[in-house]
């Protein structure tokens, strides 16, 4: 059986394949490992006998079990959490029957590069009976267009799919491309599935430690905590304790760590922090306060401890393009555009790469001028709706296109402001007569913001000066 452990755990990168000179596409098995290979991809099941965990699906008897030891194959849609071992199933099935491996990932490819891979594997199919297996990676991330290019090759067989998604696939793919592959649910795995997990890393001579670092029970429990159903978060935090304790490799030559609890606790601590606890919120608060600050250096820091420990880089993007109008707002008016970009970048290149457009908008917003103007607009804006919520439309802003809403007086008065040569009515009303003359928006001095300041102003100013509508209960006067 052919080795299937050069795909890395759905992180994007994988050992570098020798091509099949016979076919233009045709990849081959992997060779050796590259040295600076993570502990997570070189532990990856080379078989199905190897696999660990997904009883229900993959168990003795059940049908996916029974179909691919019959050499058959059908397009797949897996499902479930990070690390759950999605890319591994794939690489072990398409070993398992001898089919051409192919991957894209959603992230990069186009419809270009799926037409070309059907093309290959129609070729491939139709010179040398051999079955081809797409690999797609993040497949939710596939717009309507990528999907429907992926149909004809799934429909005449010319590829055989197998997506990969943590989204719900009822809700992200198009249900032509869903009814031609048979879903499979995948479970976080058990904290047995886990502990086999670990201890074939420590044994393994080849790909692991090689019986050079031993665990304490306590140890190994904690481990597996970390993990929490995550085969690529549990052996990562080994191979990290392993490192702090100077085991880096396998090899019979090396040193020879014993790690007890507070040897993998501490290795932990310096390295990575759990999303569920205290330490998660108060890194993101540092960083939040940092940029807030003005403080650069803090805020790359902060970014980068959360990215090297293992948090969502999604979630630190959206926390920026929300701090750009939270605490930057009109400011800097490039704030908002250089966060979102950096989102965009994150979904568009993925990590590593995707680090530089992060520290850039990390650091670009922490030197940027500071306006909370945005966020005091929202407060003010959310009292004036909790007591005015009910207030009428004016008349004259009403909808006046359809028929009869002349009728009805709607529109009768208003002013067209490109009317006026400065684009300006004002003597005109906005807002409902019981919140007239209300401030809700009050701009800072701050950066580009000094220049809308003194614009709302010269234009309140103006306003100010119109006659005054007397409002429903007031005296006449």
């Amino acid at each position: 059986m052919p080795r299937m452990s050069d795909q890395l755990f759905e992180d994007g990168s994988a050992t570098p394949r020798s091509p099949d000179t016979s076919m233009a596409g045709d990849r081959s098995r992997p060779g050796a490992m590259p040295a600076g290979m993570p502990l997570a991809a070189r532990m990856r099941p080379r078989d199905l006998d190897e696999y660990v965990g997904q009883l229900d699906a993959l168990g003795k008897g059940k049908p996916l079990r029974a179909m691919l030891d019959q050499g058959e194959l059908r397009s797949l849609i897996l499902w479930g959490p990070p690390g759950v071992g999605k890319t591994s199933l794939a690489t072990v099935i398409a070993a398992h029957v001898d089919a051409s491996w192919t991957e894209l990932s959603a992230v990069t490819a186009g419809v270009k590069d799926v037409r070309r891979i059907i093309d290959e594997g129609r070729s491939r199919l139709d010179l040398r009976g051999r079955r081809t297996v797409l690999f797609v990676d993040e497949i939710h991330r596939f717009n309507k267009s990528q999907q429907d290019a992926l149909l004809p090759g799934v429909e005449a067989g010319w590829v055989t799919l197998i997506g990969a998604t943590t989204e719900n696939p009822f809700f992200e793919l198009n249900p032509p491309l869903l009814s031609r592959c048979q879903l499979v649910r995948l479970q976080p795995l058990t904290d047995d599935d886990l502990r086999m997990l670990i201890e074939r890393a420590v044994a393994d001579p080849d790909r692991g430690f090689g019986g050079r670092v031993t665990l304490s029970t306590d140890a190994g429990d904690h481990l597996v905590h970390v993990g929490d159903g995550d085969a690529r978060a549990a052996l990562t935090a080994l191979e990290i304790a392993a490192a702090a304790a100077g085991v880096t490799r396998a090899g019979v030559d090396g040193p020879h760590a014993d790690l007890d609890l507070d040897a993998v606790a501490d290795a932990m601590q310096r390295f990575r922090y759990d999303k569920a606890s205290d330490q998660h919120y108060d890194i993101v608060s540092a960083f939040i306060k940092s940029m807030r600050g003005s403080d650069p250096d803090a805020a790359v820091y902060w970014l980068l401890r959360m990215l090297e420990g293992g948090e969502d880089p999604r979630f630190v993007a959206r926390r920026m393009v929300i701090f750009a109008s939270e605490d930057v707002g009109l400011a800097d008016r490039q704030a908002l555009p250089l966060a979102v970009a950096a989102f965009d970048a994150l979904d568009k290149v993925g990590l590593p790469e995707a680090r530089y457009a992060l520290v850039h908008a990390a650091i670009a917003l922490a030197v940027a001028p500071k306006s909370n103007s945005v966020t005091r607009a929202i407060g003010a804006g959310l009292e004036a709706v909790r007591t005015y919520g009910n207030a009428p439309v004016p008349p004259h802003l009403r909808d006046a296109h359809y028929k009869g809403a002349r009728a009805l007086g709607h529109g009768a008065g208003y002013d067209y402001p490109h009317d006026h040569p400065s684009g300006f009515a004002s003597d005109q009303r906005y807002l409902p007569d019981e919140l007239d003359g209300t401030r809700l928006y009050e701009p800072s001095r701050h950066g580009h913001e000094a220049a809308v300041a003194e614009r709302v102003t010269a234009l309140r100013e103006q306003a100010r000066d119109r006659p005054t509508k007397q409002r429903p209960g007031d005296k006449p006067t």
